[in-house]
């Protein structure tokens, strides 16, 4: 039943020996190179010879810990998961040489390499920029999980069904089978659906990589039982989504709640500590009476003047050849060279450089000891502060800017260097060592003898005593990736070389082989420190040596008779695999083997199979001593030789699942998820040891309970140099008893190591504070993480093991990411498949979902710098979009368990009492009205401008000559005009050559197929002339015909239109062979050039028998992709004319500047109507030109000082993108802008706030008032309802909160605050519209600042929807619509757009508060998850500020999966960057799950010409798989 834990290998630490065999080296930020027989070192061809780790002796893998991944894997066979799809640019592969990186001889013990057999050629890595970009991302995932998730992780299955079940068939393949192809997968929206793979045939990509769809998610309730250990709260969860409850009847006035998230629960049943509170352990007192030197100085002194011919420090070189041997008399004399010269010769300014105290910076690489040996001890005797570094190898190298910042701080002005490493530094042109980024000035020294001063001879440096001043200072890096000085005392310094050699039991005059960085850490206490205090013979074998040949430390411990060796696990990984064939070594002469990384979780598996192997060349099993250190404490526990009294060693198993508790439970049953660890032996003496809890007050822990070690000692660092706070609360932590008593007197140093004290008061490290990450209330630990992706076919693919395991924050929980690099040669399936595992394995092993699993190609991580993954800067990587990955896979549905609770939707309050709620709260009725018409004018007028071709008419007889429009082209001249009287006799043309020609009748409808401009307007009258009902439609686009003429077709049908208008140009392509592909030519009406139709006028000008008679038809493609057309009367014609000329106080002498389509709603009354109604002159800017002359619209504007100019959204972002940095010319061109006092954007949508303020900021400098630019608002039942116009107040601007506004509410909140949302109102409602707000449901009239649906009441309102399918009785109530409650006499026409009324303390023009309307957005675009409603264009604002190259977004839902569209503008490579940031981005600020990310190139997503999007087609195309994505992640 308990599938889900089978766990960790009994042997995490086995998994080691098993990645030997495999060839991969755990070491957590290993770069691992396969040790090759030294004799094997031609290069390798491109086909790679097989591999010799096959053939090695199988005893040496951990059987365990595969076996646990294996039992764990076989669980779920062979589950498909939706592979994602990528375009096959994306895919291509460079040949294998590209990807071999060169090798990186810094690499050092941390971080081990195995090395290949053989060595591949490099070349740089330019060339395989785009590999897999999908693999790569997958792996910086981050998970978040808990006691509630143990549901099973894996993308793709479904989870694994109790044995009991007979489910247990339905694994394979063939559970598939029965299900229909096209079924929709049902609401994975919760998280909680059962989602089983169903291929959607339509999705097959055409790049043959198959997409199949899936996602896994718990089985519900009542079908399939729940995988086996789902909580119990998630089982409640799943019950109460099958029966939903009726919750309690909600008062009316309760205040909107937050949506809180799911805080988890602890489980009940979660093991909790027991044992009673640990006392503080104490070390052995160190030793009296022996006579330890007064300082370390004092040591080297005695022994360069007594022993100075006695060896200290023996250099190899790459082919394990001694090439020096600095003796004790060498090190004396030359660091007393160095410390004159750097205390006497160094000037600046006649002052001395540096001054005791000063710091200074050591940089030496890895092969050379001797020297920097020289230089630290140079430091310690000129009582200067020696700050040993890593060699810098580029001006950027991963975390340089950190060190950078550590010389800074420390004041660091000079570093010590030799010849031959100074000579290898980044240059600048002047030929000095480059500035690295981040670091301070820095004067270099190279201390090659030649460049030294020798001493007088009666010179002599200060003597100190071992004081409190700091020695030395110890760089460290976080977790975060800052770097940090420890400062260790000369105190400490000497009183930690007491330690270890009473600890290690050094004695006179042993010899060392050590394989450690001696920078720092082990490698610099024991074999540079505490080996000059015993006058020790160190043999330094550096990290080169060893990737060319792993056994040469072996071999030096044989040659030289080592008593004492230095190693890490890696050291002894290594040498397993390549000691065959070797018989002659023998380790006999080994005291003590110190295993320096003893508490990382996998040295057991190396100390147990080196033993196992090497027993019988003379190890004695005793002589294995793993220790544990740390930056700030330095060595905390070292296992003693039997011989100086030590306890036996011993191992602990320990259950998993009790440690991600913080509990130690002893593992007898479960034998796979354990984690075996073995002691490190026993604190150093006179060293005090506790355990405190992690979190919090440094509380005691129980004895049964893991928490962080601390050091109380004279050894520790004594701070983090310049960081007193953080200082503070690491190295003078003050443990308290449970009662809250201080355990002692003395000051503890926290340890960054997370352990226990087992029997024999032996210290067992589990962890290190570094790679905890706590995800729900459980702790994880990434070095487990690690140490189980591993031991999944590791060499078969991850490339030299490379992975990094890290968390994120998302939506307040750590989230778990895994990063690693592929081998060059891996294939996409390879990947994916290897993926799939991981996620399982750690899924099972662990119980944690990791939320992203990114792969990269080979060698592009970021290296510390000893050749492991740079952690810190990997994450900074993930969290910019920068890692650019070849692969991902993103689990949020199975990690993400703490979203906030999906609503339910609470029975409705009914109207009525909705009307006295608002009574009794004091809230008016939210409605409100533009100016009365009766007041505006006379009624005598009206009636006469009744007809529009009446006015026409009458401005014709009186006016003939009075210009009405003009039309601009691209170059901004004018291409045609019409007067009054030049406009009535083209339009009389029309109607003889309709009545003559196509023999049309009274209310025949015809279709206008025009281009912009006179031909259209005239065509619109000559139809009217003769009683004809117009529809005006946007001609084909001639080079895009088979996306365009079908709508055009379309219209014509679905309109019935009898006969078609047209250009010459127009008509012969409507007959083209082009258009014959795209739709049947042979059954247009019959079509009409009008372009040389006759002069002829016609007997009598039709005049319509009622106001009510059709006018003409205005037809368009919503938002929601649907084709809409409505009729309009003469009288709401005639009526929406007249308002928007009392608006805007349009007359004949007034000037408009246009720049709007002419083929719909407000955009085609501006062009065709107004000027004819209110006789001022149009200026008609085509849209289409702007696209060769961006600045046509603004000039014209200017040139003809127009008062009032009408645009659309795209034209504005047109000016905002192509004009912005053109102000200057336009300003020299005499481009200005003062005389516009309204400039208005044409829209039915929620007024883009950023775009109107950006184009108002941008040419505030040619002169456009700071208040001009406002937006309007009209929708299909009324093409009218806002506008600005030139009287009354500025528009308003409110912030409301995002979160009510998804529950349908509105809450004002100040700017700025969190889930802020701007609204500005669309501008002002015109004369005679009455708007009211309306409950979506009930219908009931909704009070002042409530969400509701906008509807309307004006003479301009259509009259119906023109459908010719006779479905116009489905939406009779959009324009016949009446409230249930209140007024339920006036008929108002629904609009379809959510939005709400506010009043305001501006006053209008009649003197009344002002209302203002704020439209939210279409009600049918809103996305309904989770039992929210979300309006698309707030989810995609957020995705597109996540990345500088998502150039523009859109959403949908499919299938109840949200669908996250983004238009990639950048490299092809980086896409696979975007699909994190964007799941990240819409989880933290919508509480939403993506369930599929598609990523396009720009342009893809479809705009109609008002520049709204068109998602319905974006999803249709996307279902139809037209979009040509570069790639398709699906979110499991």
């Amino acid at each position: 039943m308990d599938f889900s834990i089978i766990g960790k290998a009994s042997c995490v630490h086995k998994l080691f020996a098993q990645n030997c065999v495999a060839g991969v080296d755990p070491s957590l930020q290993a770069e691992n190179r396969m040790p090759a027989p030294s004799q094997t070192t031609a290069a390798v061809p491109k086909q790679q010879k097989p591999r010799p780790t096959s053939s090695r002796d199988e005893r040496f893998r951990s059987d365990v810990h595969t076996e646990a991944v294996q039992a764990a894997l076989a669980k779920y066979k062979e589950r498909k998961m939706p592979m994602p799809s990528k375009r096959r640019s994306v895919l291509v592969h460079s040949s294998v040489e590209t990807y071999t990186p060169p090798d990186t001889s810094s690499a050092s013990e941390d971080e081990g390499s195995l090395r290949r057999p053989g060595r591949l050629t490099s070349t740089p890595l330019q060339s395989h920029s785009n590999i897999e970009p999908w693999l790569d991302r997958v792996i910086q995932g981050s998970s978040t999980s808990s006691s509630a998730s143990s549901t099973s992780s894996h993308p793709g299955g479904r989870p694994a069904a109790a044995p009991t079940a007979a489910a247990t068939t339905l694994t394979g393949p063939a559970a598939h089978a029965h299900l229909d192809v096209h079924s929709a997968p049902p609401d994975v929206t919760t998280g909680l659906g059962e989602l089983s793979h169903r291929e959607r045939p339509q999705l097959a990509s055409v790049r043959g990589v198959a997409r199949g769809y899936s996602g896994s998610v718990l089985e519900t309730a009542g079908g399939v039982p729940v995988n086996s250990r789902v909580s119990s709260k998630i089982q409640q969860l799943l019950n109460t989504l099958k029966r939903p409850k009726r919750p309690p009847l909600k008062e009316f006035f309760v205040d909107d709640f937050e949506e809180l998230l799911e805080v988890q629960q602890p489980d009940p049943n979660q093991p909790k500590p027991e044992g009673s509170q640990m006392v503080v352990l104490r070390g052995e007192p160190l030793a009296v009476g022996v006579p330890w030197p007064p300082s370390l100085l004092a040591a080297l002194q005695r022994w360069g003047t007594t022993q100075p011919k006695a060896p200290c420090l023996t250099a190899l070189d790459t082919a394990g050849k001694a090439v020096y041997t600095l003796t004790y008399g060498k090190l004396w004399s030359r660091s007393l060279k160095l410390a004159y010269t750097l205390l006497n010769k160094l000037t600046s300014k006649n002052e001395p450089l540096l001054k005791p105290g000063d710091r200074v910076a050591l940089v030496f690489p890895n092969s050379d000891p001797v020297m920097f040996m020289v230089a630290f001890y140079g430091c310690l005797l000129a009582d200067l502060v020696p700050v040993p570094i890593e060699v810098p190898l580029t001006r950027k190298d991963a975390g340089s800017q950190q060190v950078g910042f550590l010389l800074g701080s420390c004041g660091v002005t000079l570093a010590l260097t030799t010849d031959a490493c100074q000579k290898g530094l980044p240059k600048a042109q002047t030929g000095e060592v480059a500035t690295f980024k981040g670091w301070p000035p820095l004067s270099w020294l190279v201390i090659d003898g030649k460049h030294l001063t020798k001493p007088p001879k009666d010179w002599r440096p200060q003597t100190q005593d071992a004081g409190a001043g700091t020695a030395y200072i110890e760089y460290k890096t976080s977790k975060e990736g800052s770097t940090v000085g420890v400062t260790v005392s000369h105190a400490s310094l000497l009183a930690q070389c007491q330690a270890l050699t009473q600890a290690c039991g050094y004695s006179e005059a042993e010899t060392l082989t050590n394989v450690l960085d001696f920078k720092r850490d082990a490698g610099l206490w024991h074999g540079v420190l505490t080996s000059v205090m015993n006058r020790m013979h160190v043999i330094s074998i550096p990290y080169a040596l060893m990737k060319v040949n792993p056994l040469s430390w072996i071999q030096k411990v044989c040659s030289y008779k080592a008593r004492a060796a230095l190693v890490k696990s890696r050291d002894m990984h290594w040498s397993l695999l390549a000691q065959r064939g070797q018989r002659d070594v023998s380790l006999s002469s080994l005291r003590v083997l110190i295993v320096a990384d003893g508490a990382n979780p996998w040295s057991i598996s190396s100390c147990d199979a080196f033993l196992n192997v090497f027993q019988s060349r003379g190890l004695r099993p005793e002589v294995i001593c793993p220790c544990a250190t740390s930056p700030e404490a330095l060595t905390v526990a070292i296992r003693r030789p039997p011989d100086l009294g030590g306890p036996p060693p011993k191992k602990a198993v320990l259950s998993m699942n009790g440690l991600s508790f913080g509990v130690i439970r002893v593992d007898t049953e479960e034998k796979l998820s354990v984690l075996t660890v073995q002691d490190v032996g026993q604190v150093l003496p006179g060293a005090d040891v506790c355990v405190v809890k992690v979190e919090g007050a440094p509380y005691l822990c129980k004895t049964d309970e893991v928490g962080e070690l601390c050091v109380s000692s004279t050894t520790t660092g004594t701070a983090y140099y310049g960081l007193l706070g953080i200082t503070k609360s690491v190295f003078e932590t003050v443990p308290v008893t449970a009662g809250g008593m201080p355990v002692s007197d003395r000051p503890f140093t926290r340890t960054g190591l997370l352990g226990f004290i087992g029997p024999d008061n032996l210290v067992f490290v589990v962890g290190k504070l570094d790679g905890l990450m706590v995800v729900g209330v459980r702790r994880h630990s990434a070095d487990d993480i690690v140490a189980t992706a591993l031991a999944v076919e590791p060499m078969k693919f991850v490339y030299r093991g490379r992975i990094a395991v890290f968390s994120v924050t998302v939506l307040h929980d750590d989230r778990i990411v895994l990063v690693a690099e592929q081998r060059p040669d891996a294939s996409e399936e390879d990947s994916f498949q290897w993926m799939s595992r991981v996620l399982q394995a750690i899924d099972s092993i662990h119980q944690v979902g990791v939320y992203c699993l990114a792969l990269v190609p080979a060698n592009t991580l970021p290296k510390a710098p000893l050749g492991g993954i740079h952690i810190s800067e990997t994450k900074q990587r993930f969290l910019e979009g920068m890692l650019h990955p070849c692969n991902v896979l993103m689990c949020p549905h199975t990690c993400v368990t703490n979203l906030p609770k999906p609503r339910q939707k609470q029975p409705e309050v009914g109207p009525a009492s909705m009307i006295v709620g608002n009574l009794v709260a004091g809230k008016r009725i939210a409605q409100a009205s533009g100016r009365e018409l009766a007041h505006l004018e006379d009624s005598d007028q009206a009636r006469k401008f009744l007809f529009l071709p009446d006015v026409l008419q009458w401005r014709a007889h009186t006016t003939p000559d009075h210009p009405l429009f003009l039309l601009l082209n691209a170059k901004g001249s004018v291409t045609s005009t019409a007067t009054c009287v030049q406009l009535h006799k083209k339009a009389e043309r029309v109607a003889a050559a309709l009545m003559e020609k196509a023999r049309l009748g009274t209310g025949d409808h015809v279709a206008l197929v025009y281009p912009p401009g006179v031909d259209l307007i005239a065509a619109f009258y000559g139809c009217l002339y003769c009683g004809c009902v117009p529809v005006t439609v946007r001609p084909p686009h001639p080079q895009n015909l088979t996306t365009t003429l079908p709508t055009v077709k379309m219209i014509v049908e679905v309109s019935k239109s009898t006969c078609v208008l047209t250009t010459q140009a127009i008509m012969r392509l409507l007959k083209s062979k082009d258009a014959a592909a795209a739709v049947d030519i042979r059954t247009w009406p019959t079509i009409l050039d009008t372009d040389d139709i006759p002069k002829k006028k016609v007997a009598n000008i039709f005049r319509p028998p009622s106001p009510d008679v059709l006018a003409y038809l205005d037809f368009s493609v919503s938002t929601t992709g649907i084709l809409a057309g409505v009729k309009m009367s003469h009288a709401a014609t005639s009526a929406l004319c007249r308002s928007i000329k009392l608006q805007c106080e349009l007359y004949p002498s007034r000037q408009i500047a246009i720049c709007l389509d002419p083929y719909c709603g407000l955009g085609f009354a501006l062009w065709c109507l107004c000027s004819v109604y209110s006789g001022h002159q149009s200026v008609l800017v085509p849209p289409l030109e702007l696209e060769s002359n961006v600045s046509l619209w603004l000039s014209a504007v200017s040139q003809y000082k127009a008062r009032v100019t009408f645009c659309s959204y795209s034209v504005m972002e047109m000016c905002t993108k192509g004009l912005g940095a053109q102000t200057g010319v336009l300003r020299m061109k005499g481009v200005n802008l003062s005389c516009v006092r309204t400039c208005m954007v044409v829209a039915e949508e929620r007024p883009r706030i950023a775009l109107t303020q950006s184009f108002s900021k941008l040419f505030k400098d040619l002169g456009l008032p700071a208040r001009a630019v406002s937006t309007t608002f009209g929708c299909r039942v009324n093409v009218a309802i806002c506008l600005q116009g030139t009287a009354g107040p500025d528009p308003t601007t409110v912030y409301v909160d995002m979160r009510a506004l998804r529950h349908d509410r509105v809450r004002l909140v100040e700017r700025g605050s969190p889930h802020s949302l701007p609204l500005t109102e669309s501008g002002k409602i015109l004369p005679g519209v009455k708007v009211i707000i309306a409950h979506t449901e009930t219908k009931g009239p909704l009070g002042d600042s409530h969400l509701g649906e906008i509807w309307v009441s004006s003479p301009h309102n259509a009259t119906g929807y023109y459908t010719g399918y006779g479905e116009e009785a489905l939406h009779a109530d959009h324009f016949s619509a009446r409230l249930s409650f209140g007024d339920t006499q006036t008929i108002w026409a629904r609009t379809g757009y959510l939005g709400f009324l506010r009043r305001t303390e501006l006053t209008d023009a009649s003197g009344e508060r002002h209302d203002a309307l704020y439209v939210v957005g279409s009600l049918d675009e809103t996305l309904e998850l989770r039992g929210m409603r979300y309006h698309p264009i707030d989810i995609e604002t957020s995705v597109v500020r996540a990345h500088r190259s998502i150039a523009e977004c859109a959403v949908f839902t499919w299938t109840n999966l949200l669908v996250v569209v983004v238009e990639l503008d950048g490299l092809e490579r980086d896409a696979l960057d975007l699909v994190a940031l964007v799941t990240n981005v819409v989880l933290e600020e919508h509480h939403l799950v993506v369930g599929v990310v598609v990523i396009v190139d720009p342009g893809v997503i479809p705009i109609n010409s008002r520049g709204e999007k068109q998602r319905m087609h974006l999803r249709d195309g996307f279902l139809a798989d037209q979009l040509d994505p570069i790639y398709v992640a699906y979110n499991m």
